[in-house]
């Protein structure tokens, strides 16, 4: 695939998650984002049984080269305002202040570069009541109204991936986009502010507009009932997921699959309002039908009757489905310490061409000497 941020050079002064996610954005599109890290123990997402490669690191620093500064030594610091003199994109994702007493505020780099966009991530924003509140992916969708929408209503509790980090990551991403975008024509910098309960309220904007135009307040349910969305476990302890929405065809086509189509006399099921009113009964009717055969079984005759549906794999089977081994989602590559490295591919395509080489993410300071290397040669040059 063509590497389309070829020219573009990302400092990122990230942590854990929302800052690393915007990085691994763009260095997935051909950035080099070259990735600051604290001597000795790296971003805190590195710790894992006594190493610096865990699982939660490599997730999100793919395609990237590691540099190792204190910047509260002044060499190291030197270090950092070189790099950032060379650079188009800085992001650091620190509580309001923190990068400031790193010396990588805002005013600090773009005296060093007047061009620079400078993306900084805050849990709560960098004004206002909340600001120095220390937040984390849980903390960020419960203030967004995000996490009522995921917890079950019995047994309430945490569930689900860190979705406000990455989802953060990815507006913050898109915010960077398009400052770059601006730039190329005016040829000035922006400062990019963007925090977690401003990415996951716009995230839940569907919950926010339910509200606001018919005073309903969204909940766990909600949205599977009216989209009459379904899994089931199959009688090898599988499951398979099921979403109709509103066409009266894939109904139909359930019923035909299952051997059901009694159910149409049914005014319970006579039409999409009523079976969205009544869907905990057609949850009790189907439960034990899909106990009867296995996924495999299901699968081939909802295809058969053209009903919206898939395996509801887990991570061990989705991969290696045969639509995704066609389009090749998964990818391989080796680190010379580490081993191999698989990973998901960038989801997109540039003119039929998909991104098939990924870097694996980059032990602690494993560029060090390397990105020392090219700011002496440019030194020597300039």
């Amino acid at each position: 695939m063509v590497k389309i941020l070829k020219n573009i050079r990302v400092i990122e002064l990230g942590t854990y998650i929302t800052g690393p996610a915007a990085g691994m954005h763009l260095a997935d599109l051909g950035a080099d984002v070259i990735k600051v890290e604290r001597p000795g123990t790296g971003d805190p997402f590195r710790a894992f049984k006594g190493g610096l490669y865990s699982p939660h690191y490599q997730t999100y620093n793919r395609n990237k080269r590691s540099i190792a500064l204190d910047t509260k030594k002044p060499e190291d610091l030197a270090v950092l305002h070189d790099l950032v003199a060379t650079a188009d994109v800085f992001i650091q994702n620190f509580r309001p202040g923190v990068a400031e007493k790193l010396g990588a505020g805002e005013d600090a780099l773009r005296q060093i570069n007047p061009r620079l966009i400078y993306c900084a991530i805050s849990g709560f924003g960098k004004s206002g009541p909340y600001k120095d509140r220390p937040a984390y992916d849980t903390v960020a969708q419960a203030a967004s109204g995000y996490l009522r929408l995921l917890t079950p209503p019995q047994n309430p509790r945490v569930i689900g991936p860190a979705i406000a980090d990455s989802v953060t990551g990815q507006y913050a991403a898109m915010g960077i986009l398009a400052a770059l975008l601006e730039r190329a024509g005016t040829g000035q910098g922006r400062r990019l502010d963007i925090s977690m309960l401003e990415a996951m309220a716009h995230f839940n904007l569907d919950s926010f507009t339910h509200y606001y135009s018919e005073g309903e307040i969204m909940g766990p349910l909600s949205r599977p009932v009216v989209s009459q969305s379904y899994t089931f476990e199959c009688s090898d302890a599988k499951w398979v997921a099921i979403h109709m929405s509103s066409p009266t065809k894939f109904w139909e086509g359930l019923l035909d699959a299952t051997g059901q189509e009694e159910l149409k006399q049914d005014p319970r099921f006579a039409e999409r309002l009523e079976r969205i009113r009544h869907q905990d009964d057609l949850i009790d009717i189907f439960t034990p039908i899909f106990l009867s055969d296995t996924r495999d079984a299901w699968c081939a005759r909802l295809e058969q009757a053209e009903v919206p549906h898939s395996p509801a794999y887990d991570a061990d089977e989705a991969l290696e489905d045969p639509q995704a081994q066609h389009l090749r989602i998964k990818v391989t590559s080796d680190h010379p310490e580490m081993g191999p490295f698989t990973t998901v591919r960038p989801p997109y395509s540039f003119d039929d061409q998909s991104e098939f080489d990924v870097k694996p993410p980059p032990t602690l300071d494993e560029h060090g000497a390397e990105i020392r290397a090219e700011l002496d040669a440019k030194r020597k040059v300039s």
